[in-house]
């Protein structure tokens, strides 16, 4: 068997994968901002809610209760509808890296005990799928990549 006989069938399946990539990055983006639109949208319907959690239950470091409400929910409404459309896809992944990381934080003294490690591990999936579209980008299917297409920008 040559060399050639046993590359070929590597190629094909590397340029197959490289097919995929930007199906798998708005796949990744759909599911990642799913989760957090589906929290943000809970704390919009019950407001008051809200900011009883966030005043006894969350311990956000530095803001008020108040601020550290509407700044969580925002964070989880707007990151995520601009990473689903793939506008600003590295800076929206940042930031709903950051408002996952927050929650961490905030409710760590949950969830870092025992019996909890489910929760705590999906909040680090999430962050290491936000990770991963902040460094490689939303992918050809996004409108940062129709920009860069009518543009002639460079990609970053």
């Amino acid at each position: 068997m040559s060399v050639a006989a046993l590359v070929r069938p590597l190629q094909i399946a590397d340029r197959t994968l490289e097919s995929l990539q930007s199906l798998l990055a708005l796949a990744t983006r759909v599911y990642v901002s799913w989760q957090f639109l589906k929290s943000g949208w809970l704390k919009l319907s019950s407001w008051e809610q809200t900011l009883s959690l966030f005043r006894d239950e969350y311990h956000v470091p530095v803001l008020p209760p108040t601020l550290a409400a509407v700044a969580g929910t925002a964070g989880e409404l707007v990151f995520p509808a601009l990473l689903i459309i793939g506008l600003a896809g590295r800076l929206s992944a940042l930031g709903l890296f950051a408002v996952n990381a927050m929650a961490v934080v905030s409710y760590a003294h949950v969830l870092l005990q025992e019996g909890f490690e489910a929760a705590a591990a999906q909040h680090y999936l999430w962050g290491f799928m936000l990770l991963v579209l902040a460094i490689y980008g939303p992918g050809k299917l996004s409108v940062d990549a129709l920009i860069e297409a009518r543009t002639g920008a460079p990609r970053r």
